[in-house]
């Protein structure tokens, strides 16, 4: 891309599978029986409440504990589909694991590693452990095969509807293939899941785009109902001189999946937010050798939107992280990135919900850097205004049954995030939520 940091970009001397392997090594047979054994079994158990998609979870490790895989996977592809990517990416530790009863005095139970080792285990086999109702002849189109869309569409097929997904870009599986860091999710897991929600007799159609070759006014009258799964847009503009030399952390995380051994790498990186796809932004820079790797947000600690557990595995990947930092400029000589000129900022105590910052008056100072790269979150999704649809705070607005302004269609996933954390497990159940709604309406509006 014109005007990035010319940064080297041959295969540096390492062993790339090794740097990117997932964070965690799948459980052996035997660790597996150890650890599901360990568990309580509770009745009305706190796991399965604290799941957003309520996955038994109990259950599925009693199932484990039995030997009974194919029962633990039925048990689990029952609440979700997509149970191999939640398995790897959820943040347990605040959710399933964070509320599991042995926690307060012990150790929780390793619920997401149980959860992959099941899945993991009839990789290939799932369509023997889901049950698909007989064809009803109707017919449902899903924009967007990100989580959100693959499980909307599985959760229709089981009902027996036919189901189209139509995706933009030439792979499936969204923010799964493209945007997750290979350590928490291979991109070969996401497209086996994406492949096993075809099995089930879904149809993926790459390189179809709403708003391009699609229209939504078509799609209306060529299936019974719409489910859109937009997802969210581009990284938003810093706003500042020299902001052409930053990489886009999107675009970073992604070829770190398609391509690693050609990604542009930097000995001292700065990575501007402190998110998710920061933290993943840091830890590639890590992992690709760059000697010094800094992190920079305007805010404190306390108002960073990265989950705690990933806080701490950063900074162990030894990634500095100064706070109350704002970029103001981009430095260059030749054509080449020499660091980013910031200034310290301080919250305002008379702000309303999340601090804002304000410049403390202190002087500007320079951090060292070849390669600057922006995470700094998502805009909003940009098709609401040209496909007519009511939005709330930018975000695609629904229904309690996740049906939009226009009836008949219905949307998930972080497209519709305006309240509450966007993650890759609530875009799953807001896609088998909507499924339900979705079938409810179409199976009505068949017998009159």
């Amino acid at each position: 891309m014109e005007g990035l940091p010319r940064v080297q970009t041959s295969a540096p001397d390492r062993d790339f599978k090794k740097a990117f392997a997932e964070a965690l090594p799948p459980l052996t047979a035997q660790e597996a029986m150890v650890e599901a054994n360990r568990c309580l079994f509770c009745f009305d158990a706190p796991c399965t409440h604290a799941c957003p998609t309520h996955i038994d979870i109990p259950r599925f490790i009693k199932k484990i504990s039995t030997e009974n895989l194919l029962g633990s996977a039925r048990t689990i592809f029952e609440a979700n589909l997509l149970g191999a990517t939640c398995a790897r990416v959820c943040p347990v530790q605040e959710l399933c694991e964070g509320a599991c009863v042995l926690g307060k005095e012990h150790k929780p139970i390793s619920i997401g590693r149980l959860q992959r080792f099941a899945m993991d285990r009839i990789a290939g086999r799932e369509r023997t452990a889901i049950v698909l109702a007989a064809s009803t002849g109707r017919h449902v189109a899903v924009i967007g095969s990100g989580p959100a869309g693959l499980s909307c569409a599985g959760e229709l097929a089981r009902r027996g509807h036919s189901v189209t997904i139509f995706e933009k870009r030439t792979l499936a599986g969204g923010l799964s293939t493209f945007g997750i860091i290979a350590v928490r999710e291979p991109i070969e897991i996401a497209l086996a899941e994406a492949q096993m929600i075809q099995s089930l007799g879904v149809k993926i159609e790459t390189g179809a785009e709403l708003g391009g070759n699609l229209s939504l006014a078509d799609l209306q009258q060529r299936f019974d109902a719409v489910f859109l799964a937009l997802g969210l847009g581009s990284t938003p503009a810093l706003n500042i001189p020299g902001e052409q030399f930053i990489e886009d952390g999107l675009h970073y995380v992604e070829r770190s999946k398609l391509d690693p051994a050609n990604i542009s790498r930097g000995e001292k990186v700065v990575v501007i937010g402190a998110g998710n796809t920061a933290i993943d932004c840091a830890t590639i820079a890590k992992r690709l050798g760059a000697a010094q790797v800094t992190m920079v947000y305007r805010r404190s600690a306390r108002e960073m939107t990265a989950y705690p557990h990933e806080y701490d595995f950063v900074k162990k990947e030894g990634v500095e992280i100064r706070f109350l930092t704002q970029p103001m400029r981009v430095e260059t000589h030749d054509g080449h990135v020499t660091g980013v000129v910031c200034i310290p900022m301080e919250l305002d105590p008379s702000s309303a919900g999340r601090a804002l910052a304000r410049p403390s008056g202190g002087p500007e100072f320079f951090i060292p850097a070849d390669q600057i790269v922006k995470a700094i979150g998502q805009q909003k999704p940009g098709l609401a205004a040209m496909l007519g649809l009511q939005t709330n705070g930018g975000f695609l607005r629904v229904n309690e049954h996740f049906e939009t302004s226009l009836p008949g269609v219905y949307a998930g996933g972080d497209c519709i995030r305006a309240k509450n954390s966007a993650s890759t497990v609530m875009a799953v159940q807001d896609g088998k939520l909507s499924a339900a709604a979705i079938h409810e309406r179409i199976m009505r509006q068949a017998h009159g």
